[in-house]
């Protein structure tokens, strides 16, 4: 997997439609950035909300109206209906609009009309990097603070789970740290190097983990041969695993803000996957994103 041109046409080769459950769908940027994926053949959408001001930015916006409209104007009630839209397979894709993060992953973790699994939710988001022969993959930026082992576990699952379903075959896991040398001061390389071994047992499939890695030797083949590592994910990582959301956070921010970088991003772990985007994300990042959860779901 090379680029978002690649995921398009994959989803566009696909003989089912999907359609996203958009949550408090009365937000300008979620309504271009859906009206965008519809048009370009991604995905359908219903739009849960507040429907006199859905259809009137619909309007302002001169984007035409053929969606289904479900009315609710309290944005935590809306999150609820979209989620159970989900669950009960109307629709495929959860999407945050003009409600707040917790009241959505509150509706998503409802055992009742939810889409709890009892798996962690972690964050993914991808990068199409000038320069690189594949996209880099990055988790958990937004949704784990301080993971230990276990939820590592959790996070690396969903994000194997997720690379293998855009077509990459056998991902290759990084564990970043600091350093690429296990220091038992250092937690996070104590934790990458169990991953790793791990994966050595057979205890994590699918995929080829090795770490503690640090940045520099797990992108690049040259700086890897010269610190002497032999591993074949050094210098062909797939999936950035990062230690914590600060290294995860600004390695995010610094890819979208110092490079032409493409990126998107879901959350993981649920019954289907959950596109939540920020307000600083561009209008690309979110067509990218629901693109991303579209050949995911």
């Amino acid at each position: 997997m090379k680029s978002f041109n690649e995921i398009y046409e994959k989803i566009k080769g696909s003989d089912r439609q999907r359609v996203i459950a958009v949550a408090a769908a009365e937000d300008e940027p979620v309504l271009k950035a859906v009206a965008k994926a519809k048009e370009l053949g991604l995905c359908n959408a219903v739009l849960v909300g507040d429907e006199e001001k859905i259809l009137s930015l619909l309007s302002e916006l001169s984007l035409e109206n053929t969606f289904k409209i479900i009315g609710e104007k309290n944005p935590a009630k809306a999150a609820k209906i979209a989620a159970n839209l989900v669950r009960e397979g109307e629709c495929d894709i959860l999407m945050k609009g003009l409600v707040d993060t917790k009241s959505l992953l509150r509706a998503v973790l409802d055992k009742e009309t939810g889409l709890a699994t009892g798996n962690l939710i972690s964050h993914i988001a991808a990068f199409e990097v000038p320069g690189y022969d594949r996209m880099l993959f990055v988790t958990d930026a937004a949704m784990n603070t301080y993971p230990g082992l276990k939820e590592k576990v959790g996070i690396l699952t969903n994000a194997v789970s997720f690379v293998k379903s855009l077509g990459v075959e056998t991902p290759k896991v990084a564990g970043i740290c600091a350093v690429e040398v296990v220091n038992e001061a250092m937690q996070a390389t104590v934790d990458a190097a169990m991953l790793s071994k791990m994966n050595d047992r057979g205890q994590i499939k699918g995929c080829i983990v090795d770490g503690p890695l640090a940045l520099d030797n797990a992108l690049s083949v040259e700086a890897a041969e010269h610190k002497g590592i032999k591993s074949p994910v050094a210098g062909h990582a797939d999936i950035l695993l990062m230690p914590n959301i600060e290294s995860g956070n600004v390695l995010y921010k610094a890819l979208t803000y110092t490079t032409e970088s493409k990126s998107g991003g879901v959350l993981l772990g649920a019954k289907a996957p959950v596109v939540v985007t920020s307000r600083a994300d561009s209008f690309e990042s979110k067509v990218n994103s629901i693109a991303m959860a579209v050949l995911n779901a």
